[in-house]
């Protein structure tokens, strides 16, 4: 007798107890389907939501603690990017160091008064320094004693950030959004303890339909209680919609423009376009330096943007 037969028997019993005033409580085999005909079981991408789709064994981020995370989670070589990752060396710290960490004390000063731990960083257009920004504001949050950071590539269309960080492209959110891979499986731990990072992974046609599918909400939801910090990197703002869904799973948004290059008319369209999402201000990026006495607080400059107009290219 197949299983499916058996659970269906099961449930008559069940039905006939409660209403005899028996228990209402239905197990598992019956609120979810574990078999199909010829008692094969069903891929793991057809259960029910409220089943966690951890593959063969289960690795719930829900029992997990947070050092166990660092310790079960890949650990790959990094071969980080010298000019576009600023915190590599703190004997020698690069120009734009230091004006990571006043962004990362304004957005402490920000959480003082709100909640704040999810946060997007994102542009208006192309090539304005937005994944150079995430990948150093979250080098500069994880520096900082027992302060431990996921960044997460969801940039599903054009991924850079493990470009940059030189890890390996997957697997990654894409993978765990399709039900294809776990949390751990995707997580990342690199040679700084406290920083972690998922990639964006395999290429998929429709990446808006695949962030709204209401997993990557459920993905924020498992692993915030592990981290104090969640970066996500994201496509532009104007060319498509993925941000304005992204923006609405973080709690605060990053808005970076590229000094002299981004109109401000297409600046003020963007943040129509955010218009509710918690934008918590604007990063500057690629100020181009000037003498004076304040000559050390330019922003951003040695980004790898700097004058070199070969690189417009980059993100």
């Amino acid at each position: 007798m197949s299983r499916i037969h058996e659970a269906l028997k099961r449930a008559e019993k069940e039905r006939a107890s409660d209403l005899s005033g028996g228990t209402a409580e239905m197990p598992v085999e019956q609120t979810v389907l574990t078999a199909a005909i010829d008692d094969k079981p069903l891929p793991k991408t057809v259960l029910a939501p409220s089943v966690v789709l951890q593959g063969e064994t289960d690795t719930s981020l829900e029992i997990v603690r947070p050092d166990e995370v660092r310790e079960r989670c890949a650990q790959p070589r990094w071969n980080m990017d010298p000019n576009l990752v600023l915190f590599q060396d703190s004997a020698y710290p690069l120009p734009g160091t230091e004006q990571f960490r006043t962004l990362r004390s304004r957005l402490y000063r920000i959480r003082e008064k709100q909640t704040l731990r999810t946060i997007l960083v994102t542009s208006t257009v192309p090539a304005e320094g937005k994944t150079f920004v995430a990948v150093n504001l979250a080098q500069a949050i994880a520096r900082q004693q027992d302060r431990r950071v996921l960044l997460i590539d969801a940039d599903l269309r054009a991924p850079r950030v493990h470009t940059l960080l030189g890890a390996p492209p997957g697997p990654g959110l894409a993978d765990y959004l399709q039900g294809e891979a776990s949390e751990l499986d995707t997580i990342q731990r690199g040679p700084e303890e406290c920083l972690c990072f998922m990639p964006a992974g395999k290429h998929v046609a429709h990446p808006a339909e695949l962030i709204s599918n209401g997993l990557l909400k459920r993905l924020l939801e498992r692993v915030a209680p592990l981290f104090d910090w969640i970066i996500l990197d994201s496509p532009p703002v104007l060319p498509v919609a993925d941000p304005s869904v992204l923006a609405h799973l973080c709690d605060g948004v990053l808005l970076v423009v590229r000094a002299g290059v981004t109109p401000g008319a297409i600046v003020q369209r963007t943040c129509k376009e955010l218009l509710g999402r918690n934008v918590l201000g604007v990063v500057l990026n690629a100020v181009v330096r000037k003498t004076s006495a304040y000559d050390s607080y330019s922003y951003y400059q040695g980004d790898g943007y700097g004058h070199n107009e070969s690189t417009d290219s980059r993100k």
